[in-house]
């Protein structure tokens, strides 16, 4: 066994009126293209508002459709907590490297996204029908 450098602490913050968070169900159906092909779909999507940030779109991770593969890449926000990323395997063979992220265990305060995955805008789209 090999000693590991101790991970230095993490203080998460609180969402204030300086850096507000809101999560709401976003209402209509979202779909999530990867080049033409449909990845995802869903009518139980939400929307998360993150200060000024563009709205990002949380979808069960159930309705993916493309297979996933577990990446190695973790990153850490102090307002949502660990997050974990997936490669997405499409039907033409194409494989998209850490092409989605996903909260499996957020902090309290953004629990409403547990069990969902969001999709970086330059590797697939996302797109919400009226």
């Amino acid at each position: 066994m090999t000693d590991r450098p101790a991970r230095e602490p993490r203080e998460p913050h609180e969402h204030s009126a300086a850096h507000p968070i809101t999560i709401k169900p976003t209402g209509t159906r979202v779909t999530v293209r990867v080049n033409g092909g449909i990845v995802a779909q869903t009518d139980a999507a939400v929307t998360l508002q993150e200060a000024s940030y563009p709205a990002v779109q949380y979808i069960p991770i159930g309705d993916v459709v493309a297979a996933l593969t577990p990446s190695d890449t973790t990153t850490y926000c102090p307002y949502k907590g660990d997050a974990g990323y997936y490669h997405l395997h499409t039907g033409n063979g194409e494989t998209v490297e850490d092409a989605m992220w996903t909260y499996e265990k957020p902090l309290l305060a953004v629990s409403a996204i547990a069990g969902h995955v969001a999709f970086y805008p330059n590797k697939a789209d996302v797109s919400l029908q009226a």
